[in-house]
Parts: C-alpha cells; sequence; structure tokens
C-alpha cells in the first residue's frame, strides 16, 4: 500500500491541511507553523500583559503538543508505509474517536478548572483577573494538548485490538513497524508527565494525568510484548 495519505486514512489535523483550498503544505511544515504561531503568542502575551510567570508552563503545554503532532506523524507513516489490515486502518483514522476523546479530555478539564477547583489553578497561572485574551489562548493549546491526548488513548486502544486481532499473522517486519509504532506512544505519554512540576497543589489533575499515561502505557506496552514474542519466534531478519 501507498504511504501517501488519503482522506479516510489520516488525522483529523491532517485532512485539514490537505483540504485548505489553493494551498500546498506538508504537514510537518503546519505543525512548525501552528506550533511557532502558540509560542510566540506565550511570549507576547508574557510581555504585554507582564505574565512571565505563565511562560513556563506555556510553553511547556506547546512542548507537549509539538511533540504529539511529531509522534502522529511518526506513527501514522508506520502505519501507512506497511501492509496493514484494512479494517485497522479505517479504525485507527477514518472513525475520528480520537476527537470525540479529545473533546471528553478537555471537557473534563475545563469542569475540573472552573468547577471543582473554582479557577485556582488559573489564578496561579494568571493572576486573580486574567485578561481574556491570554485565557483564550490557554484554552486553544489546553484543546491542543487533549486532542493529543485522546489520540494516545485511541492509538493504544486500536494497537492492542489489532495486535490480538491479528495475532500471529504479521510478516516479521510488519510486526517490527507497528511495535515501533506502538512504542512511539508510549514515549509520547510518558512525555506528558513534564506537566506534572506546574500541578504541585492540584492532586486530582496530577493523578489523573499520571493515571492516563500508566494506562496508555500498560494497554500499548502488552501490544508491544506481544509483537515482541512473535518477532522472536519468526527469527532475526532475513539478510538481502
Amino acid at each position: 500500500m501507498s504511504s501517501t495519505p488519503e482522506f479516510g486514512e489520516t488525522w483529523v489535523y491532517e485532512s485539514i491541511v490537505m483540504a485548505l483550498p489553493g494551498i500546498e503544505i506538508s504537514t510537518p511544515v503546519a505543525i512548525t507553523i501552528q506550533i511557532g504561531l502558540f509560542e510566540c503568542g506565550v511570549l507576547l502575551s508574557a510581555w504585554y500583559y507582564d505574565l512571565w510567570s505563565a511562560v513556563g508552563a506555556g510553553t511547556v503545554a506547546v512542548l507537549v503538543a509539538a511533540v504529539g503532532s511529531v509522534e502522529m506523524l511518526r506513527i501514522s507513516t508506520l502505519v501507512r508505509g506497511n501492509q496493514m489490515p484494512e479494517p485497522y486502518r479505517r479504525l485507527l483514522f477514518g472513525s475520528s474517536i480520537e476527537v470525540v476523546l479529545g473533546v471528553l479530555t478537555f471537557v473534563a478539564v475545563l469542569t475540573h478548572l472552573f468547577v471543582f477547583d473554582q479557577a485556582k489553578l488559573l489564578h496561579e497561572l494568571l493572576g486573580p483577573n486574567p485578561p481574556v485574551l491570554v485565557v483564550y489562548l490557554l484554552l486553544l493549546i489546553l484543546w491542543d494538548v487533549s486532542y493529543r491526548i485522546g489520540t494516545g488513548w485511541w492509538t493504544s486502544v486500536t494497537a492492542l485490538w489489532r495486535t490480538l486481532y491479528y495475532r500471529g499473522t504479521f510478516e516479521a517486519d510488519t510486526a517490527r513497524a507497528l511495535r515501533r509504532a506502538d512504542i512511539e506512544n508510549i514515549s509520547f505519554g510518558v512525555l506528558q508527565l513534564v506537566l506534572l512540576p506546574f500541578l504541585p497543589n492540584h492532586t486530582v489533575l496530577a493523578t489523573a494525568l499520571v493515571a492516563h499515561v500508566c494506562a496508555v502505557s500498560v494497554v500499548t506496552g502488552l501490544s508491544v510484548v506481544l509483537l515482541s514474542k512473535q518477532i522472536a519466534d519468526a527469527g532475526p531478519p532475513t539478510a538481502i
């Protein structure tokens, strides 16, 4: 199969870039532009409103979103570049379930921030009267991170389903590519722990973050173990 992305076999944000009329830019360039605009927004807001105390958290959140975008591209390249079962490809890319999970994550975090936590974290970062534009930017970045978290969940669930359902049917090279994609997903989950230092007094959010990372690591890790066993049973790769 071709590794060239097509509609129905792309992440949602890839489809948006591909659908822009009269504009042809690669997804990596689009990601670079997006992240650059986010970071510029963080720095300009800190300078204009004298909110330098929030730069660290904002920059780390932008970093997490940026790495998440890169990891999503690496995973999709590995999946599209190998002989994968069509049902798995459709389930991973075409269902857009990662968007639904991202929305659920975003709404859950907003509910916690503004109802349960009564905006305490927001006030810690931005002061008692946060500027409207800064809050808008914060929520935009938070959505970007939430979407990547939702993608991590969906990637882990489909990975385990794929490995169990098609167990023993993959060629060794395909199994290696899938194992690498699964490890990429685990790595991105672990990276999200860099957000923990900004949640010292927010036990619920910190616990939820750690639980999310552990869940993704365990579910995807099981897929990695099963794939590794299949690769070991197949023996070393044939020399060309």
